[in-house]
């Protein structure tokens, strides 16, 4: 895997997920926040079922972490579902996008985790762009190693 994150990072970014999922609207707060990031996002999400979405990023980030502490096992293992859903085949969710997600995202965290810091900050960052990374290198069905 090219993108590798320490374990301290990854121990500092996991401690904070813990903090903000105990946040009572942590993922209502971030979708509100990436949905009026920008009109295309906004159009992307029309007729989406929240519920199942909110339970979708929940896992992704534990996911993410999972593929962050796995340095033995590719991104596939974890997010090969995710990328196929996000290329350029289903939803076509491109690489300008993530640079919305992933603003909505820290944006949320240093609203949401009553210890954020910039440690914080970058610690969600370089956990996320293991995913991004792979996501959009996975984007036409393919990815390089």
């Amino acid at each position: 895997m090219s993108d590798t994150v320490d374990s301290s990072t990854l121990d500092l970014f996991e401690r904070s997920l813990a903090r903000c999922e105990a946040r009572p609207g942590f993922l209502d707060l971030f979708y509100e926040k990436f949905i009026t990031s920008s009109p295309e996002v906004a159009g992307k999400f029309a007729g989406t079922d929240f519920v199942r979405q909110k339970r979708a990023l929940k896992a992704s980030f534990h996911h993410l972490l999972l593929v962050a502490h796995d340095r033995k096992q590719t991104p596939d293992a974890y997010l090969s579902d995710v990328a196929v859903r996000h290329g350029s085949g289903q939803l076509e969710v491109g690489a300008s996008l993530y640079d919305f997600w992933l603003d909505s995202l820290l944006e949320t965290v240093k609203a949401c985790d009553p210890e954020w810091s910039l440690e914080v900050d970058h610690a969600w960052e370089a956990v996320m762009m293991v995913g991004i990374h792979y996501l959009c290198q996975s984007y036409h069905g393919r990815h390089e190693k």
